[in-house]
This record gives structure tokens, C-alpha cells and sequence, in this order.
């Protein structure tokens, strides 16, 4: 369960786009909320986050970007590129 709902949060889907290996996409969901209501995911993060036996802090980091699917393909010199650049002295 917990895999499944870190792959449907992880990669930005619906529930219902979960795949089958994850079980039913509504068990996914019920569970994600009634462990969020509950502060499971909090007690996690909070454990891992804490020092090791041997003094040493554990780091993590859940950073990542999404860009809009036409990102990629801004043409050089277009429209966004003159927004960018800033006018020449005269």
C-alpha cells in the first residue's frame, strides 16, 4: 500500500491512474487519507528524521520540479526569450 501511494503522490497522478500491482485505486486513496487524518505519514518522517544510534543525522531530500509539458519545446529567440532579455542601451 505504502508504495502505491508513494508512486501515484511521487509522480503527480490520479488515483484511478495507479497501476493494478498496487491494489484497487479506491483502497490506495481510503488509505492515504485515513493515514494522513491519523499523522502516520508525520510519524514517519518524523522517525527517519531523527539522529542514529551512532550520533549521526540521516538527510532527505523530496525535492523535484515539474514543468509545463510545453516547456521543452520554446523555440529559440521566441516570445519568452524577449521577456528575458533585458533591453539594450541606447
Amino acid at each position: 500500500m505504502l508504495s502505491g501511494i508513494l508512486f501515484v503522490l511521487r509522480n503527480g497522478l490520479r488515483w484511478q491512474d495507479a497501476p493494478a500491482v498496487y491494489g484497487p485505486h479506491k483502497t490506495l486513496y481510503n488509505r492515504f487519507v485515513r493515514w494522513s487524518r491519523l499523522g502516520v505519514f508525520a510519524r514517519i518522517f518524523r522517525d527517519l528524521a531523527r539522529p542514529g544510534s551512532d550520533g549521526d543525522t540521516l538527510m532527505m531530500d523530496s525535492t523535484h520540479l515539474k514543468a509545463h509539458r510545453t516547456a521543452a519545446r520554446l523555440r529559440k529567440g521566441g516570445p519568452a526569450r524577449a521577456l528575458l532579455v533585458a533591453p539594450k542601451a541606447a
